[in-house]
């Protein structure tokens, strides 16, 4: 387990002056540690802690944090997220099938928990501090926090430490995969992430859920009573129709740099469609501006599949509505993005196409820095070229919008005609769809009577 540091009050903080965060970058030079003496929880000599504060591609900002004891060699290193919590929890649940699986890349931060269903394991939150590392090291950090104890076990009782011993054999035999099993990283904060060797295309190995954090996670992570609004007084010209009409204001805080700024809502009618709620947020402070869509309506009662082939350059300017539910598929580039992904959206196809290769491309950890890898890098750049020929009309394609809630929606140019171009499908939602939805535990029938 990683030891606590402890910092004495009358630390000596050498460090270069400027900006908080930087951007990481290996060839800066003014980007220096900041050292400060620390007291060492192992031989309770002093040592050094030095810290560096940083931005790195995903994570955002982060604080790197290394210990090192001259006294007794005790060292010791972390990470911390400093950056925003996100609006939605995240889970991944990976097959782990072979060796080159164990080497996936993770960011753990302190409030994801680790889960191996065949072994019965888990690494509650908290219980680790955040890591940069991989699923081999996750393991192997769990063996020696089980292991350090294991002489005061034998010593105070010999069955619980032979069970331990025999639990630990199991999970060393873990890292030989065997035979496949399930790693599960569930972070309600959102900040972690499992790699995707073949990105940008699907995984099926691979399996990525965004989900509403309960009260208790909330709760946990000190959310609570935050994002709420006051009900709007109960005034005889407050008429709903008055509302339409209305931007309404709250105050809440930039996701950028946490500074107060205000964010507008206004219910809006799609013609041919149907109502969304649109909320704008607009930093005055660093720039930031943000957008995100509500759908105003209930979940419809079948899933909505809408295809359009791309085939001139005005299929750009097209309207899009891409709900929180909805998944986006180019099946010319073997793109799946998942449910949950860029959040809900009202932009252009143009617009979409560029938040796609922005999370792709530009935003994903494995291209910049330390950790990208040249022919992964140039994998990911070949797509975004190819999603860039595709927006400036060089490239036919298909892109389809699969919404099983209903709530998506891509503009008909030739309303209220048919499109030619574009294909709309009905369907009956599967088990698994309602399940994702949270609609297989909702009962609607007869409740009035309860």
């Amino acid at each position: 387990m990683p030891v606590e540091m402890s910092v004495i009050g009358t630390a000596e903080v050498r460090g270069s002056a400027g900006s908080l965060f930087r951007d990481i970058n290996a060839e800066d030079e003014e980007q220096q540690p900041v050292e400060i003496e620390s007291l060492c929880m192992q031989c309770h000599n002093n040592g050094v802690t030095r810290l560096l504060l940083t931005k790195i591609p995903f994570f955002k900002e982060i604080v790197v944090s290394s210990f090192t004891c001259d006294s007794c060699s005790w060292t010791n290193t972390e990470i911390q997220s400093a950056g925003r919590i996100q609006d939605q929890g995240i889970s991944y649940v990976l097959v782990v099938r072979s060796k080159q699986d164990m080497n996936r890349e993770v960011v753990k931060t302190d409030y994801a928990t680790t889960r191996i269903p065949e072994l019965d394991f888990e690494i509650p939150a908290f219980t680790q501090k955040g890591a940069l590392t991989t699923i081999e090291g996750i393991i192997d950090r769990a063996i020696s926090g089980l292991e350090q104890d294991q002489p005061a076990r034998k010593a105070m009782d010999q069955d619980i430490a032979a069970k331990i011993e025999a639990f630990i054999v199991k999970l060393r035999f873990l890292k030989e995969v065997a035979s496949p099993f399930t790693f599960i990283l569930d972070d309600p904060s959102g900040n972690s992430f499992v790699e995707n060797p073949n990105a940008p295309q699907k995984d099926e190995a691979l399996t990525v859920t965004y989900y509403k954090r309960s009260f208790q996670q909330d709760s946990i992570l000190g959310l609570e009573g935050t994002g709420t609004m006051e009900e709007p007084e109960d005034k005889p010209g407050n008429t709903l129709e008055e509302m339409r009409n209305e931007v309404l204001q709250f105050n809440t805080n930039c996701p950028e740099c946490n500074t107060p700024a205000e964010t507008n809502m206004k219910l809006v009618q799609i013609p041919h469609f149907k109502e969304v709620i649109i909320m704008a947020t607009n930093c005055d402070s660093c720039g930031h501006r943000t957008n995100e869509v509500k759908s105003g309506g209930a979940t419809e009662a079948l899933g909505t599949r809408i295809s359009l082939h791309i085939t001139d350059p005005s299929d750009m300017t097209r309207d899009v509505l891409k709900s929180e539910t909805c998944r986006v598929e180019i099946p010319e580039l073997e793109l799946e993005l998942g449910m949950g992904a860029l959040g809900g959206k009202f932009t252009t196809l143009e617009g979409l196409l560029k938040d796609i290769r922005d999370l792709i491309v530009e935003k994903n950890p494995f291209t910049l820095g330390d950790s990208s890898i040249p022919g992964r890098t140039e994998k990911l750049r070949a797509f975004g070229r190819k999603l860039d020929q595709i927006i400036e009309g060089q490239l036919k394609a298909h892109v389809i919008l699969d919404d099983p809630a209903g709530n998506s929606y891509l503009q008909n140019v030739y309303a209220p005609e048919a499109d030619p171009e574009m294909k709309l499908e009905r369907y009956e939602r599967t088990f698994e769809q309602k399940e994702e939805l949270g609609l297989n535990d909702m009962r609607t029938e007869g409740y009035e009577q309860r």
